[in-house]
């Protein structure tokens, strides 16, 4: 019989190797993939690690769309410290985004240094309320808080869906589900 006893302290050569060889079976496993499909591995790899940073504003791009993730992974570091599985992060950022282009469009005409907080502010308020959910639904009726927060997002897809086309459209957008655009102060530069 074989027992397995959980290592008091972890060498970082053992964490290092460990990390390079799954970093290495990944990419011999994508490549894989890409040359049993018919398309050039080399290239393929190339497409994906080297192409995104190869002109300054395709790095500047890159920032731009890693940003949603590193709110949400932000976010997602205080609930896994605490042992708390939160699938849902992605409804919560669009809540908190719904929250905060709220007050951009409706209390927009506040001074400029307060828009930005005042923004930020709600999107923190609209993202916590919408994990406080299934945080309730834990504590008072034990359910499983993996299956709510994951069902919540879908929720937040619609909803913010529903906004967009119904009450918040853009009269001037031609049909189009748009928003009117945010004032000049509800807006952040680009990188």
């Amino acid at each position: 019989m074989i027992n397995l006893v959980p290592r008091k302290e972890i060498p970082l050569s053992l964490t290092l190797t460990t990390t390079a060889v799954a970093v290495a079976l990944t990419l011999i496993a994508g490549a894989a993939i890409f040359g049993v499909l018919g398309y050039d591995p080399l290239a393929a790899l190339y497409q994906f690690f080297i192409a995104p940073v190869s002109r300054g504003y395709q790095v500047a791009d890159l920032f731009v769309k890693a940003c949603p993730l590193i709110i949400i992974a932000s976010g997602l570091v205080f609930s896994y410290r605490a042992n708390v599985w939160n699938i849902g992060a992605e409804g919560q950022m669009i809540l908190g985004a719904m929250f905060s282009g709220y007050v951009a469009l409706y209390w927009g005409g506040m001074p400029a240094p307060l828009l930005l907080p005042a923004m930020i502010l709600a999107g923190v308020l609209g993202g916590l309320a919408w994990a406080m959910i299934p945080a309730i639904l834990k504590t008072r009726f034990n359910t499983n808080e993996i299956l709510v927060s994951l069902m919540l997002t879908y929720v937040a897809v619609l909803f913010i869906d529903w906004t967009v086309r119904g009450p918040w459209r853009d009269p001037m957008s031609f049909g189009f589900p748009l928003t009117p655009m945010y004032p000049d102060a509800g807006m952040i530069a680009r990188v």
